[in-house]
């Protein structure tokens, strides 16, 4: 009976400790990303991102779709992009590109500060995810193109409902959002504690082990990155920070594992948001896999034969402070 109460004691322990460390990186950037808003930088970005758009074939109102996606999240940009497109629509294929654009770089302040945590710098992060954006945006694009195929005018298969642009309506949205991220936390933690009793979790390493091995990931990382993958980099970060104060993974499988979590991540929500725009699904879903993991093999190799006294560039020590 005591043994019982030590584990529930130890599984909360760790449930608060997950989310107070997450919450502690994500709140501040929620703060200072409304803050950016209200003060116009949305434009600036975006009309730095402008002259990109005819490269992968989109138009101009494109830019300000996925500036607002970076700097907030999709839901913002799906919002813009009913306001542009909505009358006027773009052709299945300029939507797929987009929603791939999106899917690749969206909530950059919160998602860099959380990755940041994990012990990956920001800079590298912001590359990679911008970098990655406009490299699938601009394969798709020419796939499309060359092959003359989802040339179509899109159909809008759902439409948004009103916002509230107020900012009790902006508290009480983000109040929501964390509520539901302690509770996903929650369930993520006593769900990988049962896998690990019943052996699930032993039987995925094994599965996905062939996968994750063309990226350089270790297993004892499986559990954390296949979490990050299916539900958000949020919730697979905030388990991955846990473990790295811990010292249980190396400064290897944290670069590595974020590297792929920042190509390829909460692929069921965000996938049925793009989908919702009228994206190509095989598109978004299988080609984004295909093209993350393709792009995680040079990653890999590039890191692992840089030499170890050049890693402070990419990776920075994980404090063990709560």
């Amino acid at each position: 009976m005591l043994s019982f109460k030590r584990e529930i004691i130890q599984l909360l322990h760790e449930i608060f400790n997950i989310t107070f460390t997450l919450f502690k990186v994500m709140i501040p950037a929620i703060i200072i990303v409304k803050i950016l808003v209200e003060l116009g930088i949305v434009p600036y970005i975006a009309w730095a991102l402008e002259p990109l758009m005819s490269i992968v074939g989109l138009p101009k109102e494109a830019s300000i779709i996925w500036a607002a996606t970076m700097l907030t999240s999709n839901y913002t940009g799906m919002v813009l992009f009913f306001q542009f497109f909505e009358n006027d629509p773009m052709t299945i294929a300029q939507t797929t590109v987009l929603a791939s654009m999106m899917l690749m770089a969206h909530n950059m302040p919160t998602e860099c500060a959380i990755t940041r945590k994990a012990g990956v710098k920001v800079l590298y992060v912001v590359i990679l995810r911008i970098g990655s954006g406009l490299l699938m945006g601009w394969i798709l694009h020419l796939l499309y193109s060359t092959t003359g195929i989802l040339q179509e005018s899109n159909q809008l298969i759902w439409t948004p409902s009103e916002v509230d642009d107020s900012f009790s309506g902006w508290v009480l949205q983000q109040l929501e959002s964390l509520f539901y991220i302690f509770i996903m936390i929650a369930g993520l933690v006593i769900g990988l504690k049962v896998l690990k009793v019943i052996g699930v979790e032993k039987l995925l390493s094994i599965i996905l082990s062939p996968f994750l091995k063309i990226t350089g990931i270790h297993k004892d990382a499986t559990s954390f990155t296949l979490i990050g993958m299916t539900l958000g980099l949020a919730f697979g970060g905030g388990l991955l920070i846990n473990e790295a104060k811990k010292g249980v993974i190396t400064k290897k499988d944290i670069f590595l594992s974020v590297s792929l979590l920042c190509l390829c991540h909460s692929l069921i929500e965000d996938t049925i948001l793009m989908f919702l725009l009228g994206a190509d699904l095989i598109s978004i879903l299988l080609f984004r896999i295909v093209f993350s993991f393709a792009l995680m093999i040079p990653i890999s190799l590039w890191f692992m034969r840089l030499p170890e006294h050049q890693h402070k560039h990419f990776v920075v020590p994980v404090s063990n402070k709560t």
